[in-house]
């Protein structure tokens, strides 16, 4: 079901729709004739219809007006290449705590060897690191996409009365 026929399942006009989502009328127009809709865009119109922007986006590439290919796989390539970037700043973080401490080790050694202060740094970094492992791995996501819809629904909800 695309956009346009959600909209009228729920006895919108397009304005409606834009009051709802905070989008405009005339992105609404574009999405409902078939142009690419950003995410931004997808993820208030998922939260305004409760569903989920791969849904949405599925709805999108099967409808046959939409000349955009395969939307779906291209937001999937956009993700993966996000999630390979912050895999990368991941290593690069590690790999620098285990450069620069034995460094700051020395220096400790060298400038104050009555205070060592080298394990302060290596706790906090390290802590830091390993919140940053949780985070990219995916086993701590508190600011997931749950939540962002979520929020979305509060403000919208608050918005609107």
């Amino acid at each position: 079901m695309g956009i346009q026929e959600r909209r009228l399942e729920h006895g919108w006009s397009q304005e409606d729709l834009a009051l709802h989502t905070g989008l405009s009328v005339r992105t609404i127009q574009r999405i409902e004739t078939g142009k690419r809709a950003s995410l931004e865009s997808l993820k208030s119109l998922a939260a305004v219809f409760e569903t989920s922007v791969s849904e949405l986006v599925e709805d999108q590439t099967m409808t046959p007006e939409n000349k955009t290919g395969d939307y779906f796989n291209e937001l999937a390539e956009k993700e993966a290449i996000e999630h390979v970037k912050n895999v990368k700043a991941f290593h690069m973080n590690w790999t620098s705590f285990l450069v620069i401490l034995p460094l700051l080790y020395i220096l400790n050694i060298q400038l104050s060897p009555e205070f060592m202060w080298v394990w302060l740094v290596a706790l906090c970094w390290g802590a830091a690191i390993g919140l940053h492992a949780l985070v990219i791995f995916g086993m701590f996501s508190l600011f997931g996409a749950e939540w962002e819809q979520r929020e979305f629904r509060k403000r919208m909800n608050r918005h609107n009365r």
